[in-house]
């Protein structure tokens, strides 16, 4: 009998297919209700149906296992699935407390600094867009922003970020 290639199958399904192509045999064996064990000789016609069932049974065993889930979905789980992650209660104080030491230091500075390091970091504006809203030298700009750099890291070098 030539070997066809073993499926799994669904726990349900009671029958086992045989085929002896080169003889034109075709079987199907069961168990019945009481466990006695029976081979029913099919014709091509008959086997291929039940061919057609075991497969379509395969591919919606395929379908369960790769596209349901199959365990309870708790909080935690859903959690770890998330894109954007929300912060922890430690997480948000610790920005709090950073971006107030942020906001002293830059009060810190001198006006010109301060409106070009706001300008730069937080507008995302560029040196050149900046001395030209401002009418001043890109290197005018670019020193008062290294200059406002090195007074902000001074101040907050001590700060753990």
């Amino acid at each position: 009998m030539a070997e066809r290639p073993k499926r799994r199958k669904h726990k349900d399904n009671p029958y086992t297919l045989e085929c002896i192509e080169e003889k034109n045999i075709f079987r199907v064996s069961f168990k019945d209700g009481i466990g006695k064990k029976h081979k029913v000789d099919l014709d091509k016609k008959q086997f291929e149906a039940f061919n057609k069932f075991e497969l379509e049974d395969l591919s919606e065993l395929n379908e369960y296992d790769n596209h349901i889930e199959h365990s309870e979905v708790f909080e935690n789980k859903l959690n770890e699935r998330v894109v954007d992650k929300p912060l922890g209660v430690d997480e948000v104080v610790e920005n709090k407390i950073r971006d107030e030491e942020i906001r002293k230091a830059i009060s810190t500075l001198s006006e010109i600094q301060k409106r070009r390091i706001v300008k730069y970091f937080f507008e995302e504006k560029t040196e050149y867009e900046i001395a030209r809203e401002e009418n001043a030298t890109q290197q005018s700009v670019h020193i008062a922003l290294e200059r406002g750099k090195a007074i902000l890291k001074e101040i907050l070098k001590n700060f753990k970020f």
